[in-house]
């Protein structure tokens, strides 16, 4: 009886008060010196939603007693899944509980603040009796974009018609994931980078958040849908068609930044880079 009442709590969405208040207990058990929370939940930008998780920090003085024996974690509930890292001197506790909450834990040694510090983009103070952070800043800026200068608009261009022949290779060769992961993870980086260029071009610094979420809130809604289309990779077909239309739109809009801020735009290599998919995949 006991037992299933227990499960049943787990099994009920903690809420955020609730959730604040068993990290600061927690805290408070394990005698840490300072805890911070970052990410989402200090974003004011951020929608609010059940998947937002809860980034903490504890800064510790016994690092080595707390990692000995994790026993303690128990104390934030029944967890369904969980991840442990060590990043540098910290050690990292992800944790997706029964309800549906998930913590991010981190235990920073107090004397490697600034390590923990400059991996976040911004952060907020929830206990701290000693003043440990106030020698420390946030850096909020660090998901932000300035206009481009020609060196690296040309180093972008250079790399994403270098990486499309990978894309054609992997396409030819049938190769969905190989082909998924240089289209996806590095032509159409740049091309989302072309498009926070073209932002920063007229704001100046832009916050565009952490991969780029923020960064169609301050473009026309068609071009959020050309770019959502670019994103069918169930085959090598749509890998072949959205290829082509990322070059394309690359292509496009790359010329529209270069004319606009004046840099030189090398549209031999670009119309030579089409002309060299187009034979390798002619039944696209």
């Amino acid at each position: 009886m006991k037992n299933n009442s227990i499960k049943d709590m787990c099994r009920q969405h903690r809420s955020e008060a609730q959730m604040l208040r068993l990290i600061s207990q927690t805290a408070k058990t394990l005698q840490v010196e300072a805890v911070a929370m970052s990410g989402s939940r200090t974003d004011t930008k951020a929608p609010k939603d059940e998947f937002q998780d809860y980034d903490v920090v504890y800064l510790v003085d016994n690092l080595e007693n707390l990692i000995s024996d994790l026993s303690w974690l128990d104390q934030f509930g029944k967890r369904m899944i969980e991840q442990h890292n060590v990043l540098d001197h910290r050690h990292l506790y992800l944790m997706l509980f029964e309800d549906g909450n998930r913590i991010d834990l981190t235990l920073c040694p107090k004397d490697h603040i600034q390590e923990w510090v400059d991996s976040e983009a911004g952060f907020t103070v929830l206990e701290d009796k000693k003043g440990l952070f106030e020698p420390y800043f946030p850096s909020p800026q660090r998901y932000w974009t300035s206009p481009a200068s020609a060196i690296e608009f040309d180093k972008a261009c250079n790399e994403f018609w270098w990486v499309s022949a990978y894309v054609v290779k992997g396409i030819c060769r049938k190769q969905a994931i190989y082909a998924t992961n240089h289209l996806y993870g590095i032509c159409q980086q740049e091309l989302l980078k072309v498009f926070a260029w073209q932002v920063a071009s007229d704001r100046g610094e832009v916050d565009i958040g952490k991969n780029y979420k923020y960064l169609f809130q301050y473009l026309p809604t068609e071009k959020e849908k050309e770019f959502s289309a670019l994103l069918d990779f169930s085959s090598v077909e749509k890998l072949t068609q959205s290829l082509f239309a990322t070059m394309q739109l690359f292509h496009r809009e790359a010329q529209i930044l270069a004319r606009k801020i004046g840099f030189a735009y090398d549209k031999e290599v670009a119309e030579k880079m089409i002309k060299y998919a187009e034979e390798k995949l002619p039944n696209r």
